[in-house]
């Protein structure tokens, strides 16, 4: 790796707690001018070009990316300001800054969204720049100028860049214009376009699209587009193109400064996705030839060059199978993804982005070389095999049991871990369903992958619903691993990818079970292990669910020749203790690391891990529900309703819509017949488990 441009470094954590103020409520302070949500646009200008270092600097942001840039801050010498909601006042981004105010609030719209609560908490904090992180009013352009009205230093592109760039279908005629390909907008789509891709014009990370594959769904399609984009991005513009099935995402990351300079760093595939977010990304960009990834990044200088870019963003393209692409859009800041590019080319994109904001030269004309392959997974609390729901509820562990590096190059290991949790801390349904990151580098792209794969294997990861095994399946999938990839990747694979394990979780809760009999012993000083019979005797019994809702009975005795478990024949009991059981069959030994939190049992091997409930040896009758019953799949609000009592509904016929997570999730009738209750209505908060409606069987 080339040693001649900034590189990352680990650097101590801090553990100091910060100093912190308490933002005087929004009430007093009403939304203003500045505020792109609320107001009109404040006019653009460009940012001077200074000199001046930056002292002290206030991340407008939540969570790992907060964190990512606080890394770089303490390695340059710069000081920190936070800013965070009321559920984040705990969030290891407060705890590690030098100083954080209070936004009083919890939704997005009354905390991260508010631009002059943001200015004015910067000013108060004595911060002298703001950095945007991504999301929320990281593409605002009124943001960025009310930032440099303050007289602050705005890191990230001019407003009038970001103004260019902020509404896609404009974003689109400007590159056109310049020469780069597009796909055109459709104002009147007709059947010869099918199928279409809603997009929300204002904004990304797949809030506001929809697939469309038939002409009768695009006006519902389109509603529900434009309330989430709305709700999102403050506007409600959307559009239509041609959606492209087994296109690639990929994308070129770049930085320019205010002296002329602009690099095209490498590129990235980001295909793999679900619900139009990027899940799993990798740099280089594989299987591209060399002359079209040179036209790639040619059509990504051009489009930065275009609007006088300066800054880091990135240019996305689609590109299919016979090599021609399309641009998509331009990301006007950091990238969630923008680790693999720094595990490859060895820069710190963030000390770079503070380095141009401060007026100083790239340095050098070209961008550093690449070297070796980077792989970046998204841990999402969410349930693939749930159509991708979002699971709330307490982290009581994140850990990669491999050496790795936070929010710093990937080091001698090749791991890299930025997370924006901590164990203790909630996952609530108001923010983004990202939990983690994780990195990987290796000179090859399946070492990288490999890496990769064990790496998230191994992890201990303890609380909500998690993507980990979808994850682990797809970096380990033939067709991935040959370099297949394309943006219908999960779709085309799902039967594989979501599969239960039903063997694996068989012997996960023979584990559990073994554990909770050691526990009960370990508390009865002296007594024997629960089960453990001089004569026969009725089998110890116990009942577990697992994440896809299958019951498991584990029916085990503990006798003076050893375990016997009826759904396990040949298999031994080693040893078990309250946190770890090894088991054997035949020659082969396997141990089994077992945590208990509630009625939750955690269940870790170096090949997997099991989440299983669980459950009481005989059924409360009383806790039954109405076998029509509708519950929250997750705590949110509700949007609106497609169905009003006594209406005749079918087996997933949408009934109403939750918002959590910045994202719309459908709830869908359980069964046909008639809906006999209608609890939900818009705008209302409900939690985990609320009964939304009723459906009776039709008379």
């Amino acid at each position: 790796m080339t040693t001649d441009h900034p590189r990352t470094t680990d650097h101590p954590r801090t553990t100091d707690h910060p100093r912190t103020t308490d933002h005087p409520r929004s009430t007093d302070h009403p939304r203003s001018t500045d505020d792109p949500h609320t107001a009109d646009h404040p006019p653009i200008t460009d940012p001077p070009i200074t000199n001046s270092p930056i002292t002290n600097l206030l991340v407008a942001n939540r969570g790992e990316i907060a964190r990512r840039i606080f890394r770089t801050c303490r390695e340059l010498g710069i000081a920190t300001t936070a800013v965070y909601a009321d559920p984040d006042a705990d969030a290891p981004h407060v705890r590690e800054a030098d100083t954080a105010v209070r936004l009083p609030g919890a939704a997005p719209a009354d905390s991260y969204l508010r631009a002059d609560l943001i200015v004015r908490a910067a000013l108060e904090a004595g911060a002298d720049a703001v950095h945007p992180g991504y999301g929320f009013l990281s593409e605002s352009p009124a943001f960025a100028q009310a930032v440099l009205d303050a007289g602050l230093c705005w890191v990230g592109p001019s407003p009038a860049a970001i103004a260019a760039m902020g509404s896609k279908t404009a974003a689109k005629h400007l590159m056109a214009e310049a020469g780069v390909p597009v796909l055109d907008a459709l104002d009147t789509p007709t059947e010869a376009d099918l199928p279409l891709l809603v997009k929300a014009a204002a904004g990304g990370g797949g809030r506001g699209m929809r697939i469309v594959r038939d002409l009768a769904d695009l006006a519902a399609e389109l509603a529900a587009a434009r309330a989430e984009a709305a709700k999102a991005f403050g506007s409600d513009e959307v559009f239509c193109e041609r959606y492209l099935p087994t296109g690639r995402h990929v994308e070129v990351q770049l930085l320019a400064d205010a002296h002329g300079t602009v690099w095209a760093v490498g590129d990235r595939d980001c295909s793999l996705q679900r619900r139009h977010q990027k899940v799993i990304e990798e740099a280089p960009a594989p299987g591209v030839p060399d002359d079209v990834r040179a036209a790639l990044h040619a059509a990504a200088v051009n489009a930065a060059r275009a609007i006088g870019y300066t800054g880091a963003g990135t240019a996305e393209f689609l590109l299919t199978e016979d090599g021609r692409f399309w641009f998509l859009e331009m990301n006007t800041r950091l990238q969630v993804e923008h680790p693999v590019t720094e595990a490859v080319t060895g820069l710190d994109l963030v000390a770079l982005q503070l380095a141009v904001a401060e007026g100083e030269k790239l340095p050098g004309p070209d961008a550093p070389p690449t070297a070796g392959h980077a792989v970046e997974a998204r841990f999402y609390a969410e349930d693939p095999a749930k159509d991708w729901q979002p699971a709330t509820g307490t982290l009581y562990r994140l850990e990669l049991a491999s050496d790795h590096q936070e929010f710093t190059s990937t080091g001698e290991a090749g791991l890299r871990l930025d997370s924006g949790v901590a164990p203790g801390g909630e996952i609530t349904p108001h923010y983004d369903a990202m939990l983690a990151k994780v990195i990987a580098w290796a000179p090859t792209r399946t070492a990288a992958a490999r890496r990769l794969a064990d790496a998230l294997a191994r992890a201990e990861v303890h609380g909500p619903a998690t993507n980990r095994e979808l994850l682990v399946r797809a970096l380990r999938h033939p067709a991935f691993l040959a370099g297949q990839v394309h943006t219908g990747f999960l779709a085309e694979h799902a039967a594989g990818l979501l599969a239960p394990d039903a063997k694996g979780a068989g012997r996960a809760a023979l584990a559990a079970a073994l554990a909770e009999a050691a526990a009960r012993s370990e508390a009865r000083t002296g007594a024997l292990p629960s089960g453990w019979r001089n004569l026969p005797s009725q089998p110890q019994v116990r009942r577990y669910r697992t994440e896809d809702g299958a019951e498991t009975v584990v029916r085990y005795r503990l006798t003076r020749d050893g375990l016997r478990a009826e759904e396990h024949p040949g298999v031994a009991l080693v040893e078990a203790s309250a946190g770890r059981v090894v088991l054997s069959e035949g020659e082969v030994r396997r141990a089994y690391a077992v945590a208990r939190h509630g009625d939750r049992v955690y269940v870790d091997t170096p090949f997997g891990s099991t989440v299983l409930t669980a459950l009481p040896r005989f059924p409360d009758p009383v806790g039954q529900t109405d076998p029509g019953a509708l519950l929250a799949p997750m705590p949110g609000t509700v949007v609106r309703t497609a169905a009003e009592v006594g209406d005749t509904v079918t087996a997933g016929q949408p009934l109403l819509w939750l918002e959590a997570m910045k994202m719309e999730h459908k709830v869908t009738a359980p069964a046909d017949g008639v809906l006999a209750e209608l609890r939900a209505t818009p705008g209302q908060q409900v939690e985990l488990g609320a009964l939304l409606a009723v459906v009776h069987p039709a008379p």
